[in-house]
């Protein structure tokens, strides 16, 4: 069952899903498009543990008012946000905004890292980088300079293709896979 073998991969440097050339050899260039998107993954994942760890280790963020507060944030910038509706939910209790994302941040970089329902922490990652867009950067001229709008699109490939490589998901995949010979042959 070789295809089988190329379509799930070999445990944490297993291939993924993949056509032609996916399985482990290949040759220098199918090992470097293999591990293509291993960067993006690191550099998003430690990215968002970083924010993540940053908001919950600053008591000024999570008070309701003052320099530094998640609720003086969405306060400037609500009448210059895409959505004013999605920042006066966050306004009505600013610490409970403020502790899911920094929860989210969390479990999104955590998932990324370790590729752990890696499609589902990236899509998690889009959802708050689209959120983060459409309310903090959305009046930022020109709107290239606003940095949320790429962490957006940096996931998209992520959602996409998951973690393929150096993953809990691969690892998890190749053992369905293993399980599955030995029970079907």
């Amino acid at each position: 069952m070789a295809h089988a073998d190329r379509a799930v991969g070999s445990g944490l440097g297993g291939a993924g899903a993949g056509g032609a050339g996916a399985g482990g050899g290949g040759g220098p260039r199918q090992a470097m498009a293999r591990h293509a998107l291993l960067p993006l993954r690191i550099f998003l994942g430690v990215t968002f543990v970083y924010a993540g760890l940053d908001k919950l280790t600053d008591p000024a963020f999570f008070a309701s008012g003052g320099t530094g507060s998640v609720g003086e944030l969405m306060r400037q910038v609500r009448d210059t946000s895409a959505v004013p509706a999605l920042v006066d939910l966050a306004l009505k209790n600013p610490a409970g905004f403020g502790y899911a994302i920094a929860a989210g941040e969390l479990a999104v970089g955590i998932g990324t890292l370790v590729g752990l329902f890696a499609r589902v922490a990236a899509f998690g990652g889009a959802l708050i980088s689209l959120s983060l867009w459409l309310t903090v950067s959305w009046s930022t001229q020109p709107y290239y300079y606003g940095n949320d709008l790429a962490y957006l699109m940096a996931w998209l490939p992520l959602v996409l293709a998951g973690a393929p490589m150096l993953s809990l998901d691969a690892a998890l995949a190749a053992r369905r896979s293993r399980q599955g010979r030995q029970l079907f042959g």
